[in-house]
């Protein structure tokens, strides 16, 4: 009770402490004599500022200690107010500071130095704290606002995809508000991959976020179209985000423990500016299709495919075949991805932003309202709403710094509740329209199953997030400093599936008391408060950085799904109490509670020989006491030897360094209460009491996950900086995997919850590629390269083939393999297909199912160019891959067995004229038709779905109207998915689950207006 009273106080804190910091929505000046300069006499002055090559437009002119700020137009002049005494600093990325003490004039020429190496300035960063990007020992990738927002896309991780080295990004669905798979560096850990069991750990502005998919495991209300993987990411907007971080390698994640042995995505939104107060309003139109349509068999062909088969059979056409018994036209054709997929799906986005501050204080708050519709014939569609507010103050002293940060979502999707891809893949080419002469459905007196009536049901969603950060720091003494850090989130999921009566044919004279309304809920929420003491000392050529905390988690969740039939009308189908027939399908509840201290020494000698040492031990609820802790830690270093005097001499090299880490990060990713004996209620009760059945046995010996990672790198530079390169080696093995241990029937469960000795290595090269191509004063052209080898192996599993896991795993294979029959052709004289038999017994069963395949890539990569000319930017990205997956074999079906539509390539199905065909005769009602099951199941529906993409596409032209005051209006054209190159013959290579809604080719204009 009092733990939780304590809790409750927390919440309200975080609450409090973010509204207060975030109240006030302009810049404050806390100490009273900065406001002493406006007591004096102020002047106007004007001036120009320029460099080597002539005018500087952009630069940033600010009256230091005040809100007083200006930037040069195109032709690099400024007009400024300032009094006697106060101080002018002139700033551009690119080029060193300059300030200068008004004391008279009117008029001044400014010249600003171009920095030796802005690389030496990128700092980057890593949670805990932050490093410059040059000095850093451990493997982090990352993706800046430059980059995010020229997509137009609806998450973050979409802007991943092909700009950074070990991550790989596949998009589930075309649908809005589905969801995104991300690996970083391949998978650790066994079991399913809608488990969770191998995301990475999210932290937003340094608030631990939902990882796992929403809607799994509550109903799954969303499987059939958007396959139960709604990704919590939606509710971010991506224009509010300033920089992604990756933490990739042991040096990176060990100071997350238990939480990085997945990789760490840090997601840092944007923040207050020193700078006059700016507004800013942008609005983004986008148009989208599918790319590309299966080439499916027509009218002719399919008629005389389905005729063939009762033919063959020498059976006469029955009743109930309308396509080819004269109740429909044969000669009617119907493209139906078309009708059903070949809506353009339109987007827009509208966002209002002001930001401002001075060097003691500054703010930013965005606004966002987008609204999406689908390729499906309706108007249908998602919408969020998003709002980011921040402030910053710094005191005068600079001894006391407070951060907040509050954002806040709210989505709401209403879809078809099931994705129309596959039945516009299968519906018959001549069925009938589908409206009648009279605009109503087509029922086509009940010998149609018309896809439109399933638009009349619905999957609706509506999502609220929010997030709250507060983060004080106080220099207690020089060179000490205290930090505390608290965040709350709230997440909350309501999914409804509403399937009224009127989705059937009116001719059944079905009511109201027919209709379906199925509603779950899922609610998350999530309080940290984490306090840390660091200690910076410089002396000489030696510099030590420490570093020491301690973290409190605390996550609370509750679920529940209701099914009500049997409504009086349908204008109540929403309320579930005026259902005649409710049941409770399930309810959960459950906390998570997470304990740790941290700590982190980094030591450099010279700014050459650099050692960071990070150590964290754990503590979690999900263990018995035997194991409630977990301790990890890594150790990491660097050497420049660039600065060695035997490389100084090396004209062409600008900057080398040679870095290694090695460490133990884990994973307590096993689900809440997994060591007890748990129950669940039953339905059915005995003698009017309600019985429990147990689903889980009591197990408090399991222990930790643990990934042990090694890595070493280098990382060069030449010419001046303008090429510079990475080269990356990294080795992970992921032990004592948490998933079920086999028990024998007798037990009356099938597992137990435990640790595996299965042992999993990930191992690849990543390699990465900078180059400053052109540089002058109007055009530059920049070229960035990254390409990555990932394998995956399963090392060792002893007493794999005693259990039923050998049917799922092979050791020195991939854990992403599926095993199938192993297809060896059509036999041209009986037309059946045949299988290789690997037990040898003459018969092929599901014991030879031994052939592997893996669908893991083999390699991926970006290509990304920037060219500017003055104003004009134009960028593109390439992205490939290289890898297996399903063809449209996955699609087979008996040719003219059933009344569905199948790709014209099986239009070359086997006959007397066609012996060597690639598909079984059209025979109906074939006994060796039951031979497609294991074709499906064969390898002959894997192939190569290698692609090289054009992903993104961005044309901006920038330019300044200070007659108006405008500081910047920028015009975007953008396109995503625009290009593929691929010898895959389904609709796109890109998929996780098939089936389903590919990924849809983007167009968008966008306009930008800053004053």
């Amino acid at each position: 009770m009092k733990l939780n009273y304590t809790i409750k106080i927390g919440y309200r804190m975080a609450l409090f402490l973010s509204i207060l910091l975030t109240y006030n929505t302009h810049a404050v000046n806390f100490d009273a004599n900065l406001t002493d300069f406006d007591q004096n006499k102020k002047n106007k002055v004007t001036g120009l500022v320029k460099d080597n090559y002539g005018a500087l437009p952009g630069v940033h002119v600010i009256v230091k200690q005040t809100n007083v700020a200006t930037s040069t137009d195109l032709d690099g002049k400024f007009t400024i107010e300032v009094a006697k005494g106060q101080t002018l600093v002139f700033s551009m990325i690119g080029f060193e500071d300059k300030t200068i003490t008004y004391q008279s004039g009117n008029n001044f020429n400014i010249v600003l130095n171009q920095k030796t190496s802005t690389l030496d300035e990128i700092v980057v960063n890593a949670g805990y704290y932050s490093v410059k990007d040059r000095e850093r020992t451990g493997s982090i990738a990352r993706v800046t606002a430059k980059d995010i927002e020229l997509q137009p896309i609806n998450n973050p991780l979409q802007a991943l995809q092909g700009r950074t080295p070990g991550v790989s990004i596949t998009e589930h669905s075309g649908v809005p508000g589905g969801g995104i798979d991300i690996e970083i560096r391949g998978q650790n850990f066994m079991g399913l991959q809608n488990s969770g069991r191998n995301n990475p750990f999210y932290i937003i502005d340094g608030v631990p976020f939902l990882s796992d998919a929403l809607g799994t495991n509550n109903g799954n209300l969303s499987y059939e179209i958007l396959q139960a993987k709604i990704s919590p990411l939606n509710a971010i907007n991506p224009s509010d985000i300033e920089s992604i971080e990756i933490l990739k390698d042991a040096d990176a994640t060990a100071i997350y423990g238990s939480r990085g042995a997945n990789g760490v995505v840090l997601i840092t939104t944007k923040k207050g500016t020193q700078s006059k107060t700016s507004f800013t309003i942008s609005s983004t139109t986008s148009f989208s299709k599918v790319p590309k349509f299966l080439d499916m068999m027509n009218t002719q062909q399919y008629i005389k495919m389905r005729e063939e088969a009762y033919l063959n059979a020498n059976a006469s056409f029955p009743a109930n075949a309308y396509d080819i018994n004269g109740v429909w036209d044969k000669n009617r054709y119907t493209n139906w991805q078309k009708e059903l997929i070949g809506d353009t799906a339109t987007a827009q986005e509208t966002s209002l932003g002001i930001r401002g501050g001075n060097e003691f204080s500054n703010f930013n708050i965005n606004y966002s309202h987008s609204e999406s519709t689908t390729v499906f014939p309706t108007d249908k569609g998602y919408k969020r709403n998003s709002a980011l507010m921040s402030y910053n103050y710094m005191s005068k002293n600079k001894k006391l710094s407070v951060n907040s940060s509050t954002l806040y979502s709210n989505q709401s999707n209403n879809l078809p509740t099931a994705d129309l891809t596959k039945q516009s893949l299968t519906l018959a080419p001549n069925a009938p329209s589908l409206y009648d002469k009279n605009g109503e459905i087509n029922w086509q007196d009940g010998t149609f199953r018309n896809p439109m009536a399933n638009l009349k049901s619905s999957y609706e969603n509506k999502t609220s997030t929010i997030i709250l950060n507060s983060s004080i720091s106080y220099a207690l003494i020089e060179n000490l400093n205290a930090k505390i850090n608290i965040g709350y989130t709230n997440n909350h999921l309501e999914e409804r599936v509403l399937i009224p009566h009127t989705i059937f044919n009116p001719a059944a004279n079905l009511t109201s008391e027919r209709s379906e309304s199925n509603l779950s809920n899922q609610k998350s929420q999530s309080f940290i408060i984490e306090p840390q003491l660091a200690y910076n000392l410089s002396f000489k050529k030696h510099s030590l950085n420490t570093l020491i905390g301690f973290s409190y988690q605390q996550n609370d969740n509750e679920s529940d799904q209701i099914r009500a039939k049997n409504f009086s009308s349908n204008a109540f189908i929403k309320n579930i109490g005026a259902a005649k027939e409710q049941l409770i399908v399930s309810t959960g509840k459950n906390q998570y509670k997470y304990a740790s201290v941290f700590a982190r020494i980094n030591y450099s000698y010279a700014q050459k020989y650099i050692v960071n040492l990070t150590a964290r031990r754990d503590g979690s609820s999900r263990f018995g006491d035997d194991y409630k802790f977990g301790n990890f830690g890594a150790i990491g270093a660097a050497w420049i030897f660039s600065k060695e005097n035997f490389a100084k001499n090396i004209s062409w090299l600008s900057f080398g360094k040679l870095r290694t880490s090695y460490g133990i990060t884990g994973s307590d990713n096993i689900g809440d209460y997994a060591y007890l004996d748990t129950y669940t209620i039953n339905r059915y009760q005995y003698n009017d009491q309600v019985t429990l059945s147990p689903t889980a046995l009591y197990n408090p010996k399991f222990k930790w996950e643990n990934t042990t990672k090694f890595e070493i790198a280098t990382e060069l530079s030449f010419f001046n900086d303008r090429l510079n390169t990475t080269i990356a080696y990294y080795n992970n093995r992921s032990s004592d995997q948490l998933i079920g241990t086999t028990l024998p029937s007798t037990t009356g469960f099938n597992s137990i919850s435990g640790n595996s000795p299965a042992v999993v290595e990930n191992k690849g090269w990543e390699f990465s590629i900078f180059s400053q191509n052109i540089k002058t004063k109007n055009f530059s052209w920049t070229t960035d390269f990254n390409l990555s080898f990932p394998k995956n192996e399963l090392v060792s599993y002893p007493g794999l083939e005693q259990g039923t896991e050998s049917s799922k795993y092979v050791i020195g294979k991939p854990i992403q393999i599926i095993k199938m029959y192993k297809y060896q052709g059509l036999d041209p004289k009986t037309g059946e297909f045949t299988f290789y038999d690997y037990n040898g017994d003459g018969k092929i069963t599901s014991l030879d199912k031994e052939h592997t395949v893996s669908l893991a890539p083999k390699f991926h990569g970006g290509l990304h160019n920037t060219i500017s000319y003055k104003n004009l930017s134009l960028d593109f990205l390439f992205y490939f891959v290289k890898k297996d997956n399903y063809n449209i074999n996955k699609y087979y079906n008996s040719p003219g067995a059933a009344m569905l539509n199948l790709p014209s390539a099986m239009n070359d199905y086997h006959s007397s004229s066609n012996p060597n065909a690639t598909y079984m005769p059209a025979i109906y009602n074939n006994p060796k038709n039951s031979l497609q099951i294991n074709y499906t199941e064969s390898d002959a529906t894997i192939s190569d779905a290698s692609y090289i993409r054009l992903k993104n596409v961005a044309l901006s032209y920038v330019m300044k109207i200070p007659k108006i005051k405008v500081e910047s209006l920028r015009l975007s054209l953008q396109g995503q998915n625009l290009w593929t190159i691929t010898s895959y013959k389904g609709m796109d290579p890109e998929f996780v689950s098939f089936g389903y809604l590919p990924p849809l080719r983007t167009i968008s204009f966008s306009a930008q207006l800053t004053f």
